[in-house]
C-alpha cells in the first residue's frame, strides 16, 4: 500500500529513489536494531540513537521515565530515521561515487504505552533482539517495568529513500582507466563470547542468529 506523501515527508532530492509504500518501510524498520530520534527541548536540538522495534503500523522504543528524550517526546514534533549502508559504489570520476542504502525518515510526536500493553511490547522487543531469548530470561520485574516508559509512533507519515546499482559514469569518463563497481555492504553477527561467569552452553537460538 502506497502512501500519499506529505510536504514533510516528499522527496526532492534524488526524488527517483524515494518510496512511499508500506511494504518497503516495515522491512526498512524491521531490518533495524537502532534509530535516531531528533528533537528540540527549547534550548537547543538533538539527535540521540536508541533502540527501536515494529509492531503493526507504530515503531516502538523505550527510555528511563525521568530521560529528557522521554519527556520532550512527548509534546513535541519529532523526526525518526533509520539507514541500512548496503554498498560503497565506485564510479570513475569522485564527482559521482555513491552509496547503495535504504533509508526512511518518520515524522510525529510519540505516545506512552501503558500497562499490559506496555510489558506486552518489551517482550516483542526482547524477541525481535534475540528470537528464543524471552522465553529463558528472568521476566521483567514490578519496579523495572514502573522505571521504564515504553514509547510509539504512528508510521502514518513517513518516506523511504532507496539506491540500488552500480555507478552512473558520465559518458566522457567511461575510457577513464580506473575500476568502476560496487562494493557490497552487509552486517554480519560474529561468533557468540560467554560471559565468564557463565558455565552453560551457547543457546541453539544464538548460534542460530549467529549463521
Amino acid at each position: 500500500m502506497n502512501q500519499p506523501p506529505t510536504d514533510r515527508t516528499r522527496v526532492r532530492r534524488g526524488a527517483t529513489n524515494a518510496q512511499y509504500d508500506t511494504a518497503t518501510l516495515h522491512a526498512i524498520i524491521d531490518d533495524a536494531y537502532l534509530c535516531h530520534i531528533a528533537f528540540s527541548d527549547g534550548k537547543s536540538t538533538h539527535c540521540i540513537p536508541t533502540a527501536s522495534w515494529r509492531e503493526g503500523d507504530y515503531l516502538y522504543i523505550h527510555g528511563s521515565n525521568g530521560s529528557r528524550m522521554v519527556k520532550r517526546l512527548l509534546d513535541s514534533e519529532c523526526c525518526v530515521t533509520i539507514t541500512h549502508l548496503d554498498g560503497l559504489v565506485l564510479a570513475r570520476s569522485a564527482f559521482n561515487h555513491s552509496m547503495n542504502y535504504r533509508s526512511a525518515m518518520i515524522y510525529g510526536v510519540f505516545e506512552v504505552v501503558e500497562g499490559e500493553a506496555a510489558r506486552r511490547a518489551m517482550e516483542a522487543f526482547m524477541e525481535k533482539l534475540v528470537p528464543g531469548r524471552q522465553a529463558e530470561v528472568r521476566p521483567g520485574s514490578d519496579k523495572e517495568y514502573a522505571a521504564t516508559t515504553v514509547l510509539r509512533i504512528s508510521l502514518a507519515e513517513a518516506a523511504c529513500k532507496v539506491r540500488t546499482g552500480g555507478p552512473n559514469d558520465d559518458e566522457e569518463d567511461l575510457s577513464w582507466p580506473v575500476w568502476a563497481g560496487v562494493l557490497p555492504w552487509a552486517r554480519t553477527p560474529l561468533p557468540p563470547q560467554t560471559a565468564d561467569d557463565c558455565t552453560l552452553p551457547i543457546p541453539d537460538y544464538v548460534v542460530q542468529l549467529h549463521r
